[in-house]
């Protein structure tokens, strides 16, 4: 018997479709879609609440994991959603004093991205609820069907068309 979850048993009846899915993996799909979109809301939220977006937050956490400052072209390759904007996002988070920009002294053409003492800030008063929120989100799974679910997800972003 399947977990009920707000009184539903599954997808169909958490949306309200009446007839089947057109097959499984549209199911699937939507399924993964719905569930992405109700984990993600509440990392947008606890993210407007330190006044970034998800965006800003994946720049900064990318910066602090480089531990040297990057190029923005690097920045861009290292996120988790691609930004079609990234020189953009970069010069709000300047401008709200999240990250530093420093010319290259052998090339002024080259454009250096550094971690500024505020966006550091907003990383470490981030750590705990962050921690809180992925302990809360996945409380109900085991590590195995973590472990499974990481693989799952790998394969199907990774299947040869």
């Amino acid at each position: 018997m399947k977990k009920k979850t707000n009184g539903s048993r599954t997808l169909a009846d958490e949306i309200g479709k009446r007839g089947p899915f057109s097959s499984l993996k549209q199911e699937t799909y939507l399924n993964l879609l719905r569930t992405s979109t109700q984990l993600q809301r509440e990392f947008v939220l606890l993210f407007e609440s330190a006044g970034l977006s998800d965006s800003q937050y994946n720049v900064l956490r990318i910066l602090q994991g480089a531990g040297t400052p990057m190029q923005i072209y690097q920045i861009g390759q290292h996120m988790i959603t691609p930004q079609a904007d990234i020189s953009r996002l970069i010069d709000r988070m300047a401008k709200a004093n999240l990250v530093k920009r420093e010319r290259c002294g052998e090339d002024r053409r080259v454009v250096w991205i550094r971690l500024a003492p505020k966006g550091r800030a907003a990383l470490k008063k981030l750590a705990k609820p962050l921690e809180d929120l992925h302990r809360a989100q996945f409380n109900d799974l085991s590590k195995q069907e973590l472990t499974i679910l990481n693989e799952l997800l790998f394969r199907a972003r990774h299947i040869d068309n």
